[in-house]
């Protein structure tokens, strides 16, 4: 065994909030984060975008908070935070000196219990329009900006959670109404659905008195609903699909998505492994052949999403040179995830040597320790799983590999999506 050495305590308060807590001396900084069970899968039809959008509405004030205050009382003290969305959860995260764990207490806090006093259709209509005007800027108007969507919707079928971008449309955010806004917030942000973590500097009995200063008079909601559409999906796509994109792009990229195991499942790690095979590091097969010696791409790029929902998805993708045809690009990218098949097991043995490391790096900073103990906690009601990464990743097999990328890398399964630039006549 590998086990790791993150110590951690569970508690849960009166109202459903779950705390997790990792004490660390070295250096006089603290970590809070707080992970919400709400992402873009909860987003009912005409609805997208919601979980996104309360990204941006969690920092307009709260009852106690103006306007736009969380940030200036945070980095006026020299701390950090910021929050993200996605598909399964939402976050939100302060790092600051341990003189000042509760202020960022009592700012999640106020905006926990005491977010809907302040919300008013003022600060929804400039928060839509702030994230409208984000979706031109990163998806609409960037080259390649739009690729997430339409793999998703490769992918995932249309009655399926993940089928939509987080990012939502347009016109939903366009027909939200203040009683909408609150009613998702009411459902989802609520302890009952979060996870509190607390990493760094701190004394036990002392945050545990804030804890329950602050959160603890907080009022659970109703039991969350069951997710919308059809989350089950079979565990291929059934055959090669395909979309083909003539775009305002510098070069043309060819993207592969497939159908691989969810997150929760213990097949994961293989796919982890095998997307590290591909394309983790210039020693990997696609950079070390496609890029080094073949010279048909400038860069390559795989990924392995974490997702919980019938299935997860695996990308790589390669981006030509100017005189590449979208044809030899998908021809040389599918030979060589066709060819892992004849992997070897020292590079096996880098490839889980590369993602430890990654993994241990990552746990080195406070803040990305207090986020993945947040993670492990809302999705496996598990923190001190995390513990246990590396045993996971050490456990895969050369044989798991070769068994992975048939069935799950082959032509049954393929998602190829081809970005090639306009031509000027």
């Amino acid at each position: 065994m590998s086990r790791l050495a993150i110590p951690l305590e569970r508690d849960c308060l009166d109202n459903g909030l779950k705390i997790v807590l990792s004490p660390d001396h070295t250096v006089p900084i603290v970590a809070v984060n707080i992970w919400y069970g709400v992402g873009s899968r909860n987003e009912l039809p005409g609805h997208t975008g919601f979980a996104h959008l309360f990204e941006h509405m969690m920092f307009q004030g709260s009852e106690h908070v103006p306007k736009n205050k969380h940030f200036e009382l945070i980095e006026r003290v020299g701390g950090t935070l910021n929050a993200t969305t996605w598909f399964d959860r939402t976050n939100y995260f302060e790092t600051v000196p341990s003189r000042d764990l509760e202020l960022a207490l009592w700012l999640e806090s106020d905006r926990m219990g005491w977010m809907l006093p302040a919300m008013n259709q003022e600060k929804l209509d400039n928060q839509r329009e702030v994230v409208k005007n984000e979706k031109r800027q990163r998806y609409d108007n960037q080259p390649y900006g739009d690729w997430d969507q339409r793999l998703q919707a490769l992918i995932y079928p249309k009655e399926h959670p993940y089928h939509h971008p987080v990012i939502g449309s347009v016109e939903d955010l366009d027909a939200a109404t203040l009683e909408d806004v609150a009613k998702f917030f009411s459902t989802y942000y609520v302890p009952n659905n979060a996870v509190l973590t607390i990493a760094g500097d701190f004394e036990e009995s002392q945050v545990k008195d804030l804890i329950q200063r602050y959160f603890g008079e907080i009022q659970a909601g109703e039991q969350i609903p069951a997710l919308p559409g059809d989350p089950h999906l079979d565990p291929v796509i059934g055959d090669t699909v395909r979309e083909h994109v003539l775009a305002e792009v510098p070069l043309t990229r060819v993207i592969m998505g497939f159908r691989i195991p969810p997150y929760s499942s213990e097949d994961f790690a293989v796919a982890e492994v095998s997307r590290a095979l591909l394309g983790m590091g210039r020693a990997s097969r696609l950079y070390r052949t496609l890029v080094r010696e073949r010279r048909v791409a400038k860069g390559v790029v795989t990924y392995a999403f974490p997702l919980l929902t019938g299935a997860s998805m695996l990308l790589a993708w390669v981006t030509g040179y100017p005189d590449s045809t979208p044809e030899q690009l998908e021809t040389a990218l599918t030979e060589e995830i066709e060819a892992l098949v004849e992997v070897k097991q020292s590079e096996v043995d880098r490839a889980i040597a590369l993602t430890e490391t990654d993994l241990v790096r990552a746990l080195e900073h406070v803040g990305e320790r207090a986020n993945l103990l947040s993670m492990f906690d809302l999705y496996f009601d598990d923190p001190d799983r995390l513990n246990y990464e590396i045993d996971r990743l050490r456990a895969v097999t050369l044989d798991q590999i070769r068994d992975f990328v048939v069935s799950r890398l082959g032509p049954n399964n393929r998602a190829v999506l081809v970005y090639e630039p306009k031509r000027t006549a």
